[in-house]
């Protein structure tokens, strides 16, 4: 069976990258796509595990090659999500999370409206800011331009199948990792499944 995308947006300092730690530890099966950008690593930051950092030059090839499922440009720099990187997780089987900016996300959700939406929503701006504000990643500017942007992208949210509200780390990490396995559920996801228990009822019938 193949495994679901899932997209998981919200607005910057929304928390969605530490509710996506929390679920990867604790949801089996599920991997995690690793998106390219041009911008450099912040303090902590691996190649390969948070990003593939790479120069405009490489992204402008990775555009011009079609290698691209999705790409936008996000407060002054680029970010990219690789097509084969996706296809390859889902078809062995396992769910991918797709951690993305908003642009993004509706990018995706209109060549894939049939994957798994979910929109990160803080609590209301003042607790955006105020996380923002302590992980202190930019200046004063970009900090700003990231709250304007704030405004567009929580307007977003109805383009999204679910809408998780992060007001507590544990507790909203349970209801993601709950959507995720109620989505491996649906009757249209598990076709092959449900025709091979179908058929050994039938063979009783013969037997």
């Amino acid at each position: 069976m193949k495994g679901n995308l899932i997209i998981i947006s919200s607005p910057s300092g929304g928390g969605k990258g530490t509710l996506i730690r929390e679920v990867l530890g604790s949801v089996p099966n599920v991997g995690y796509s690793v998106s390219l950008t041009t911008r450099a690593p912040r303090f902590g930051e691996e190649d390969g595990r948070h990003y593939h950092f790479v120069s405009k030059l490489k992204f402008e090839e990775k555009i011009n090659g079609d290698g691209f499922l999705e790409y936008a440009e996000v407060h002054g720099n680029m970010y990219g999500t690789s097509r084969k990187q996706i296809e390859n997780i889902t078809n062995a089987g396992k769910d991918v999370i797709l951690e993305i900016d908003v642009q993004g996300a509706l990018q995706v959700l209109d060549k894939m409206p049939d994957a798994v939406s979910i929109f990160i929503m803080p609590p209301s701006f003042e607790v955006l800011k105020s996380r923002l504000t302590a992980r202190a990643t930019e200046n004063s500017e970009d900090l700003a331009l990231r709250l304007r942007n704030a405004h567009f992208e929580m307007e977003q949210h109805s383009r999204f199948g679910y809408v998780l509200i992060n007001d507590e780390v544990p507790h909203a990490a349970r209801k993601l990792g709950a959507i995720i396995l109620a989505e491996r559920q649906r009757r249209i996801r598990q076709t092959d499944a449900i025709q091979g228990i179908l058929d050994s009822f039938e063979r009783s019938k013969t037997a």
